[in-house]
């Protein structure tokens, strides 16, 4: 599909290129036949060579008919080495953001299609339903037919039609289910209660089923739903034989779609551990279990747990360790309702991997990047030590013989009246600053006894106004130089400082040192043990293996097709861009940008610039340009000069005066060999009369008189 994505994108460029030839035939030079009729095209080749036959505008300057020698008319345009080198750019980068936005739209359908072919194998069918018309004809009748009729327009396939197949387990594992029988057979459901719970909400009555996804893209295709919300759910299936840690990588792997989204709620499992009164049909939270994994969610806090339960060996008690948080965002897993594979790889050498999708978000050592870490501390802090009273801990004192200086008062106030302020001329003392209103009118309703006397509300003073200041004039205060505070006295070293305090360090009781916390304790069994406030989580594809490769197949045959099918049905760029901008609203000035960006930039390049000026002779001379064919007309120009000269002008008159007057006339030439003028003026007409700035027909020569 990239194949043909790309061979449409070459032919888009080849119409775009003609196109934008033909189109803009101004930015090309034109060029006129010279007087042997070869040296004005060496510099042009047909257009025919490059493209087939179009309507091409007659009026075009850069295009022109040439006769051949066998009387017919060749049509022939510029090479594209004498083009200007600006046009050439822009013409350039036009034909490249056409491309780019071809590729672009092209690439959301090939990656989709390309997707599905890598997704099926050997064993998934494939149905395309393309009627090409051909059923029931002859291989010769179909041969000919194909060869004289016309191929029919493109049209675009439909999606692939993807049928299901259950993955079978190959090669060693210790559980496989796809529930694609139907059923929930070997799996038991709790009746059990869970303790310190209140005792409407205490029992395990949420109920599971098998069924298919509510939007299924593979008819077929079953898993184990869970259906209640706000209800406690368990659900256990025994292994077919207990898994022994220990030369061996341990991998777990499973599906998992929200496909209602998930507001509370979790999807883990549990990996039951291996006792003597393990009794499924009373699986609760306490029941013990030796891992824990999978995704969690609450609120805004997304998880992806993996916990395991390490045996203290010297006290025989079971502690959980939680692994590192991932660093990668977890939120798309949780609300994008697609089918996700989670995988969790245990080697033998304590490392360990938790995969999404079969990449990898987190990983680790057991013995270092686990909380509280597998192995204490060799030595802890005394519990009976105890800090002494007598212990200083402080690093500074107050000199204790620094003495307060006797000019120092405390009593100085912080600021002082301002004894060279002067009052302002104008000051109106005996004015208020606000005055009652008196335009105001106490309210009918007013109640003395209720709301007390009745005052016209206060206005500033007109008097004021006009008037540096009203009522009393007070000095303004400033800050008081020989204020200086409350004297303390400085601070020094203690020279009793004995540093911060901390009990000594004892050699730790109950230290051990485990060196291969992989060695956990079997397990038998594995269960869903989960609190949910959202229903229909699809759980699908459980597997358990010690061989990494056959767990990869179970991948590839299980979430692999259903990958395949999702990204097959999936919306086109533009409705992914419409969701996305949903959701953010300020892609939409993304958006904008990105679809204006390129219009301003094509129409800034392509139609506006400097036009190329009118090159002189001189500059002919230093590029090697090609000049026009102009040495004919202008020895015919300088011969009617001269003969209207001599017709204006009576011969024997014109005679006696060379005779005469011989110097005279080489003056004359002299003068005008040296009037620059004259030279200019003949430069001039040169250039007017040049088929490169000519726009026109040249008019018709004026018959000379008789």
């Amino acid at each position: 599909m990239y194949v043909n994505g790309f061979y449409s994108t070459l032919v888009l460029i080849d119409v775009l290129e003609t196109q934008i030839q033909l189109l803009v035939p101004a930015a090309l030079h034109s060029s006129t036949r010279g007087s042997d009729g070869k040296q004005a095209e060496q510099n042009y080749e047909p257009i025919s060579a490059h493209y087939p036959p179009r309507r091409i505008d007659q009026s075009s300057l850069s295009t022109r008919l040439s006769w051949t020698g066998a009387g017919s008319v060749r049509l022939v345009r510029r090479r594209s080495d004498q083009e200007p080198e600006t046009m050439d750019h822009r013409f350039g980068l036009l034909v490249l953001l056409a491309a780019g936005l071809l590729c672009l739209s092209l690439a959301p359908v090939s990656q989709a299609e390309h997707q599905v072919e890598d997704g099926l194998d050997d064993d998934v069918d494939v149905e395309d339903e393309l009627d090409l018309g051909l059923a029931g004809a002859d291989e010769e009748e179909l041969e000919g037919d194909v060869q004289d009729e016309a191929p029919p327009a493109p049209t675009t396939p439909p999606i692939p039609k993807v049928t299901y197949k259950a993955p079978e387990p190959m090669g060693e594992h210790f559980f496989a289910e796809s529930f694609d029988r139907g059923t929930l057979d070997g799996w038991v459901v709790s009746i059990a209660k869970k303790e310190d719970t209140d005792e409407e909400i205490a029992k395990y009555d949420g109920k599971w089923a098998v069924e298919e996804m509510k939007d299924s893209k593979l008819p077929g295709d079953q898993g184990l739903v869970l259906k209640s919300r706000a209800k406690h759910h368990a659900i256990s299936a025994q292994l077919l034989r207990p898994f022994t840690f220990d030369t061996q990588p341990l991998i777990v792997q499973y599906e998992v779609n929200f496909q209602a989204g998930i507001d509370c709620g979790g999807a883990y499992i549990k990996l039951l551990t291996q006792t003597p009164d393990l009794d499924l049909d009373q699986f609760v939270d306490k029941t013990p279990y030796t891992i824990m994994f999978g995704p969690d969610k609450c609120g805004e806090d997304y998880k992806l747990h993996f916990i395991f339960r390490h045996k203290n060996p010297k006290t025989g008690e079971y502690e959980e360790k939680h692994a590192k948080k991932p660093d990668s965002d977890l939120r798309t897993y949780y609300t994008d309702k697609k089918t996700h594979l989670y995988t969790l790889v245990l080697n033998p050498d304590n490392t360990f991997e938790v995969l999404v999708d079969q990449t990898v978000v987190n990983s680790g050592s057991l013995l270092t990047d686990v909380t509280p870490p597998v192995n204490p501390l060799a030595e802890i802090e005394d519990p009976e030590d105890h800090k002494p009273e007598d212990w200083d801990e402080r690093p500074k004192i107050q000199d204790p013989d620094a003495v307060k200086p006797e000019d120092w008062d405390e009593d100085a106030p912080a600021q002082v009246p301002d004894e060279d302020a002067v009052k302002p001329d104008g000051w109106l003392d005996d004015e208020p600053e606000y005055i009652g209103d008196p335009e105001a009118v106490k309210p009918e309703d007013w109640d003395v006894d209720m709301d007390g006397e009745w005052e016209a509300p206060q206005i500033p003073n007109a008097a004021c106004e006009s008037a540096p200041g009203c009522g009393a004039w007070s000095r303004p205060v400033i800050d008081n130089p020989a204020y200086k505070g409350k004297w303390k006295p400085p601070m020094i070293d203690n020279p009793n400082y004995q540093g911060v305090w901390k009990p000594r360090k004892i050699a730790n009781p109950d230290f051990f040192e485990d060196l291969h916390p992989f060695r956990m304790s079997p397990f038998n069994a594995v269960g869903l043990e989960l609190w949910s406030m959202t229903s229909d989580i699809f759980f699908d594809n459980f597997f358990i293996s010690n061989d990494r490769s056959t767990a990869e197949r179970w991948a590839t045959d299980g979430w692999g097709l259903k990958k395949a099918a999702e990204g097959a049905a999936d919306p086109g760029l533009a409705t992914q861009m419409m969701n996305a901008a949903e959701e953010r609203p300020w892609l939409w000035v993304v958006y904008v940008l990105t679809v204006a960006l390129p219009i301003v930039l094509i129409v800034i390049f392509c139609c506006t610039g400097k036009k190329k000026s009118a090159a002189t002779p001189a500059e002919y001379k230093k590029t090697d340009e090609p000049q026009p064919d102009v040495k004919e007309e202008e020895e015919e120009e300088q011969e009617e000069k001269a003969e209207e000269a001599e017709e204006s002008s009576p011969a024997a008159e014109g005679k006696s005066d060379k005779e005469d007057s011989p110097g005279e006339e080489e003056d004359a030439k002299n003068d005008e060999d040296e009037d620059p003028s004259v030279d200019e003026k003949l430069e001039d007409d040169v250039l007017r009369r040049s088929p490169r700035t000519k726009k026109v027909m040249k008019p018709e020569r004026i018959p000379r008189k008789q």
